[in-house]
Formats: C-alpha cells, sequence, structure tokens
C-alpha cells in the first residue's frame, strides 16, 4: 500500500482497512508501505485513525515519496508470504508496472495481470476496447489537439482529464472556451497525456465485478457539483451512495452485463469495478474501469459486494484465495 500516485493517502487507508479484515479471518499480515517499507502495530493505528485528507497529495510531498523507491526490494520482504494483497492505487501500482516485476520474480500476487492493469489504467486504450465489444463509451479527444477544436467536436460543456490518473484527480468539467486552459494545465499537471470527453449528463452508477461475475449496481448522488470529485469520494458525508441502485430490473441487469463485458475486453483479473453515466433517455455510458479499486470505509467496491451479502473481510479473504488458485492452476 502506499506507493507514489496521487492516491497514496487513498491506498493507505485501503490498505489498512484490508490489514485489519484479513486479521479478523485469523490470517497473518505484513503491512508494507512501499515509502517506509514494513509497518508496525503503532504506524498502522495512526494510519487507521487518520483516513484521507480532503485534498491529494501535492506534487512536493509525491516528489519526496518517490525519491525513496527500494522498499518494496528488501531483501526477503516477501520469502514467507502466500500472497501479495495489491491496495495501491494509481500510478506504478496500477498500471501493470510492480504487476510485471512480480511477475518476473515469480510471486504471487492480487488483482489483474501486467496487461490487463495496463490497459485499464490508459483511459484512451481502454475506451478503443470498449468500442471493439459494443460497450457505449461518451466520445472522446486526445491532447495535442487544440482545445478549442476538441470542444467544437464534442461540445460544452465536456470533461477534460488526466488519461492515466484516478479519483478524478486531474478532472475539470468545462462549460466555456475560456476554462479550457486551465483545464488542460490542471491535467498536464499530474499527466503526460491529456483526454476531452462528451459529456454526459444524468445519473453516476458503478458496478463491481469480481472472478468474472457482476456484484449490485449501485448509484452516486454527490453532494456537490454532480461530479464525484476526490474530497467527495473520501470524506464523510460527500456524497450519497445506494446499493442496489433503484432500476428497472432489464436495465440493471444490462449494467451488469457490460461491467463484465468492460472487465473482459480490458483482460483484468480477480476483481474490477466500472463506472457508468446513464443519460436522461436511459442509456448507459461506460466511463471507465478500474482495476485495483478502492477498499477503504467509503468504497464502492465493499458496498456492492456487501448488497450481494458479502461483507468486507469475507471479500478481502475471497481476492486472496482467487490468486492463490490461479498459483496452484
Amino acid at each position: 500500500m502506499g506507493g507514489s500516485s496521487s492516491e497514496r493517502d487513498v491506498s493507505l487507508a485501503s490498505g489498512v482497512q484490508v490489514v485489519k479484515a484479513l486479521l479478523a479471518r485469523g490470517h497473518q499480515v505484513a503491512a508494507i508501505d512501499t515509502y517506509h517499507g514494513k509497518l508496525d502495530d503503532a504506524q498502522l493505528a495512526a494510519l487507521l485513525e487518520a483516513g484521507v485528507r480532503p485534498a491529494a497529495p501535492s506534487e512536493r510531498e509525491l516528489a519526496i515519496v518517490r525519491r525513496k523507491t527500494g522498499s518494496l526490494i528488501q531483501p526477503g520482504l516477501f520469502a514467507d508470504a502466500d500472497v501479495i494483497f495489491l491496495a495501491l492505487h494509481g500510478g506504478t501500482g496500477e498500471d501493470g508496472t510492480l504487476q510485471a516485476v512480480l511477475d518476473a520474480a515469480g510471486l504471487t500476487y492480487t488483482g489483474s495481470g501486467h496487461v490487463g492493469s495496463a490497459a485499464a489504467m490508459d483511459k484512451d486504450l481502454a475506451k478503443r476496447l470498449f468500442t471493439s465489444v459494443g460497450i457505449r463509451t461518451p466520445a472522446w479527444r486526445m491532447h495535442p489537439i487544440d482545445p478549442r477544436k476538441a470542444a467544437a467536436q464534442l461540445g460544452l460543456p465536456l470533461i477534460v482529464k488526466a488519461n492515466r490518473q484516478g479519483s478524478t484527480v486531474g478532472l475539470n468539467l468545462v462549460h466555456t472556451e475560456a476554462e479550457l486552459g486551465p483545464a488542460v494545465d490542471a491535467a498536464l499537471a499530474v499527466d503526460r497525456e491529456v483526454m476531452f470527453e462528451q459529456f454526459i449528463p444524468g445519473r453516476e452508477l458503478t458496478v463491481g465485478v469480481l472472478h468474472g461475475e457482476a456484484l449490485a449496481v449501485g448509484e452516486i448522488f454527490p453532494k456537490g457539483s454532480g461530479i464525484f470529485h476526490y474530497d467527495e469520494k473520501y470524506q464523510p458525508g460527500g456524497a450519497k451512495e445506494v446499493f442496489p441502485a433503484d432500476l428497472p430490473p432489464p436495465l440493471y441487469e444490462a449494467l451488469q452485463r457490460d461491467a463484465v463485458a468492460a472487465h473482459h475486453a480490458l483482460k483484468l483479473g480477480d476483481y474490477s469495478r466500472a463506472d457508468f453515466r446513464l443519460d436522461p433517455e436511459g442509456s448507459a455510458w461506460c466511463l471507465e474501469v478500474n482495476s485495483l479499486p478502492g477498499l477503504t470505509s467509503a468504497s464502492l467496491l465493499p458496498k456492492s459486494a456487501a448488497a450481494v451479502g458479502m461483507g468486507f473481510p469475507e471479500l478481502c479473504e475471497r481476492i486472496c484465495q482467487l490468486a492463490l488458485q490461479r498459483r496452484i492452476n
């Protein structure tokens, strides 16, 4: 857990919740922060109490973390581990880089392999794969297209976002041409690639997938701007989330099918979470799929699982079992 991406705080919050859950199921757990190394009980307790700050870590804070990258390769760190539980979000922890290293080392880990992880993290590539299997996704253009040309083609308002970031970091809803430049700059501050995406008004929906099967569909009601921003995702009372979502059965089942289809299109592994917009005409649009979705107390995947009768400790244990089954097979 931890990592050096803008989602570091979220990852730490996920990690301590997973540790707590697996300990409750009777497992031996070592907590590894990629910056600090192995964490003791006092450090874990402090993280558990701290939660997620309202704003993502600054680039200056992350630069300090990135200077110390050796904690994951300490000799013998995983010598006694049956499975490595990846509670990393964004950056090299979710984009397939770490997964490729673990594959090369012959270590068993949770989640998806390096190919699927890379495909899901790259929103441009993911949308191309969605389109190839008939999953509806908002139209998009990639920088360095002239922002005004992108706005003319996609219409205003439109979404400007970093291509390889999560938790809406570097994302803005742009209403006027004057807002395009600052939005592009905000995205470029956290990523080298910027996406311009058609804005789909309507309802915000999400679907968890576990072992190739859809969990419950949920609906998100942001308290603020209508975009489910970072602070709303991780602060108490930031948004209202309803599982299962109040939808007609045919639409509910169609969303579940699309979530599973997107999961397979990206060649993902044990679990994922797909995010959708439902427009006023009742059409669902897949925005993205998270290969390592959040596992904090406020996260959507655990709520999606809980709505089908699977508690958080059971979910974490099941994710470990799926990884171990791959090793055996």
